[in-house]
């Protein structure tokens, strides 16, 4: 396993700290598992470079027609 030297910002280290030791986990696992997951978590190449492939996808709006309106919503306010 290879090794690396990072510095942070005062406020960040203090963060990670606090967040490992709520995983129960050494701070240098934590970002492990931090980058890992930022890593991990993108869509790969091959789906990247399928999109827009199919030409006679329809439209969003050809899709929406003959189902009428959308259904009413609750307001949030």
């Amino acid at each position: 396993m290879a090794k690396i030297t990072i510095y942070l910002p005062d406020e960040i280290e203090r963060r990670a700290r606090k967040a490992a030791r709520q995983k129960r986990v050494s701070v240098s696992r934590w970002v492990a598992q931090e980058v890992k997951q930022k890593l991990d978590n993108t869509w790969p190449p091959e789906f990247i470079a399928a999109a827009g492939s199919c030409p006679d996808f329809p439209e969003v709006e050809e899709l929406r027609k003959g189902y009428g309106p959308d259904a009413p919503r609750e307001s949030v306010d």
